[in-house]
């Protein structure tokens, strides 16, 4: 007995240990990048790790040197609106391919699904002239439209609509209400947690979307975070610690709403995997 014991408090330590090093390896970048806000760019190339004075001049010479706050907004413009309306349009269409029967449905779903596959390097071209053709260039719109129809969010949804009782919605159906009634006021309020995951995905994704902004937009009043960054990281001279603190302005919304939303996400993804 003494001895499965002593047994069992070796394996916790062991994996308490490992767990340790583990979070330490996943937050040492982080904590590298803050303590890099914080000094200088000769003190970040040769390895500094402890953190320094020079927070208030990094800030200084990033506000001097980027139009961040500007960027900062447009980015928010952005994925606010894309995030809407990719979770409404997407949703819309789940629910769709989810309650309404007929001989083509999984034809025309499976075909969508396939669109998948296609690799964003072979839509650019393509996409970029519909984008030249509805003068959308250097324009926010140019970069919300093409990403709407997500056809992973509506597999994604629909996985999580087959959880809803049929028999709810033909009741709600027989009782008078619309369509948009039904999904608005029943299925919408009883699927929180899954646009709570689908909002965190599209946030996330438009939040660190660089290729596409950097296609569209050509205006420097019009550039977005990744574009700002990239920018600071191909100048001649490379300002280490303003770069520091551009990124860590870029990544803090996504880790508040990641944190905020972490529950319903991993309820979320729980419930679409079932």
């Amino acid at each position: 007995m003494l001895t499965r014991k002593k047994q069992n408090l070796l394996n916790s330590i062991f994996m308490y240990t490992l767990l340790t090093l583990a979070a330490i390896i996943s937050l040492f970048p982080f904590y590298w990048m803050i303590a890099g806000a914080t000094n200088k760019a000769v003190d970040i190339t040769s390895g500094k790790l402890l953190p320094g004075n020079q927070l208030a001049i990094n800030f200084g010479n990033l506000m001097k040197n980027t139009n961040i706050m500007q960027a900062f907004i447009n980015t928010t413009k952005i994925t606010i609106i894309a995030t809407i309306l990719t979770l409404t349009i997407t949703a819309l269409a789940a629910y769709g391919f989810e309650m309404y029967t007929s001989k083509t449905r999984e034809k025309i779903y499976k075909g969508y699904l396939l669109s998948m596959m296609v690799p964003f390097a072979a839509l650019m071209i393509p996409l970029f002239s519909l984008i030249v053709k509805m003068n959308l260039i250097d324009n926010y719109w140019g970069i919300i439209i093409p990403t709407i129809a997500s056809a992973f969010l509506v597999f994604f949804f629909r996985q999580n609509f087959k959880a809803i009782p049929k028999e709810m919605i033909e009741a709600a159906r027989i009782d008078g209400a619309g369509e948009f009634t039904i999904f608005f006021k029943i299925v919408l309020p009883t699927m929180k947690s899954t646009f709570a995951a689908g909002a965190i995905i599209v946030f996330t994704t438009h939040w660190n979307n660089f290729l596409w902004p950097l296609i569209v937009l050509q205006s420097d009043v019009n550039k977005t975070l990744t574009l700002v960054i990239s920018s600071l990281s191909s100048a001649y001279f490379i300002d280490y610690g303003a770069l520091m603190l551009a990124i860590i302005i870029a990544t803090f919304p996504v880790i508040v709403i990641f944190l905020t939303m972490q529950k319903q996400f991993v309820e979320g993804m729980i419930g679409s995997s079932k």
